[in-house]
């Protein structure tokens, strides 16, 4: 049993590494999240009254309180993924991404390596600060190639150029003061509990209520798209059998066009609801073209050989599966889809220059 700090435990990504370590490990877990627009701890109603769970409301670029929780919890692993996420919103306000992800990722770096260097020697050697990032810091792929782990970085966003200074600031700390650390890049990822700015919650919601469905551009924008819950058993290997240093990229071996994804949405919801909205025929009737987004990456696309090699993960889910999951759970749960949604944030479009 270890005690594992996750931040940002109450977002997408990381509610999903709470929920697989409460009910698949015997793991202590403790979340630690300042509760944004996009954190929510409805995510997590049942794992909340587990014995194993406890909860820290707090913001990680305050390091007395990050300290404090490190001092209190005694961490064997921490796994880092709080992070302002939302391109487009990284184009309207940049400031609480640099806040956010850099100042974040140090203060907690700092607070981690002042706790490590005080542990004896054999908590030292077992102790791991995982950083979870993003393919978004290597840029644009053309029609051919994939990213790798020595893929040279070339981030387009204030989001994308955040997180890879952050991954930087982490690599930094491993290099001069030894701390021990893992880093992995992930493909765009999916599935339930995803805050509905992002594009498939997105297109789910806006269908259901006959909104139009907004594609940025021709819609031709590629993306690998990787199940959320295949991607936290990725990232339990790599905190638990990679090697000290090491970067590992995670991707779902799903590259799809922007509009085959809203194509896809439709399909599913066609076959589901068949009292279209509006008098309309089939889903893909709201389909609307819009302005693309400033800088938009044209392709992203992973090579996941090095996490296969050495710690034997590949993807359980198809797009297909994945997908059909997916609009199920946004069916069956319209009412934290409506609880999400009672800030200011209502769908609209973000990031227009």
């Amino acid at each position: 049993m270890k005690k594992v700090i996750i931040t940002g435990g109450a977002g997408f990504i990381g509610s999903a590494v709470i929920r697989f370590l409460i009910n698949r490990t015997d793991h202590e877990v403790v979340n630690l999240d300042k509760l944004t627009y996009a954190g929510n701890l409805e995510s997590l109603q049942q794992e909340s009254s587990n014995g194993r769970y406890r909860f820290f409301q707090g913001d990680i670029v305050e390091r007395t309180m990050v300290s404090g929780v490190f001092d209190e919890v005694q961490p064997d692993i921490v796994m880092h993924l709080a992070a302002e996420s939302h391109v487009d919103r990284s184009v309207e306000g940049p400031s609480e991404f640099i806040q956010t992800n850099m100042v974040g990722t140090y203060v907690l770096l700092e607070a981690a390596r002042a706790y490590w260097t005080k542990l004896p020697a054999d908590k030292q050697s077992a102790f791991r600060f995982h950083h979870v990032s993003t393919d978004e810091v290597y840029g644009s792929l053309g029609e051919e190639g994939l990213f790798t782990e020595e893929t040279a970085y070339d981030p387009s966003s204030p989001y994308s150029a955040s997180k890879a200074g952050s991954d930087h600031l982490v690599r930094a700390w491993q290099r001069t003061y030894g701390l021990p650390i893992l880093i992995t890049n992930c493909s765009n990822n999916y599935g339930p509990y995803q805050f509905p700015e992002k594009l498939i919650p997105l297109i789910i919601l806006n269908a259901l209520e006959g909104k139009p469905l907004p594609i940025y551009g021709s819609g031709q924008q590629i993306r690998d798209w990787l199940y959320v819950e295949d991607h936290v058993r990725a990232l339990y290997e790599v905190v638990t059998k990679g090697s000290v240093g090491e970067t590992y990229n995670i991707g779902g071996h799903n590259e799809k066009t922007n509009l085959e994804v809203v194509h896809a949405i439709c399909d599913l919801l066609d076959e589901y609801k068949c009292d279209h909205p509006n008098g309309i025929a089939s889903y893909k009737d709201l389909i609307t073209f819009v302005a693309d987004r400033p800088g938009h990456d044209q392709r992203y696309a992973i090579d996941a050989s090095k996490i296969q090699r050495d710690l034997g993960w590949t993807p359980v889910e198809t797009f297909e599966t994945g997908m059909r999951k997916t609009v199920e759970w946004y069916l069956d749960n319209s009412e934290w889809c409506r609880h999400v949604q009672d800030g200011s944030y209502q769908r609209q479009r973000l990031g227009l220059v």
